[in-house]
């Protein structure tokens, strides 16, 4: 076996990885994070379908449009429940 037939490996990483900054919140700041996310993005998909609501009642779909008016208000009672619970973790922070 010449010298070339041995593969030489040093390993001289740094395994103090700053990539995750969020790995340095709270379990509660996490979630705070998360259920404010949550919330932003359920109420951007509100507003879509309250759109596309009436798009559907212009389009002589009523009853698509009534379907996607109750979705809507559905959706505005899950964003209650992440501010509700968004409330209680930072309560207890």
């Amino acid at each position: 076996m010449t010298h070339h037939d041995h593969h030489h490996h040093d390993h001289h990483h740094d395994h103090h990885h700053d990539h995750d900054i969020k790995s340095e919140l709270t379990f509660d700041e996490k979630l705070i994070k998360l259920l404010d996310h949550w919330l932003k993005h359920n109420d951007d998909h509100a507003e879509t379908y309250m759109d596309w609501a009436g798009r559907a009642k212009e389009n002589d779909l009523e009853a698509v449009g009534e379907i996607l008016d109750d979705v809507c208000e559905l959706t505005g009672r899950i964003s209650e429940k992440f501010k509700a619970a968004a409330g209680l973790v930072r309560k207890s922070a």
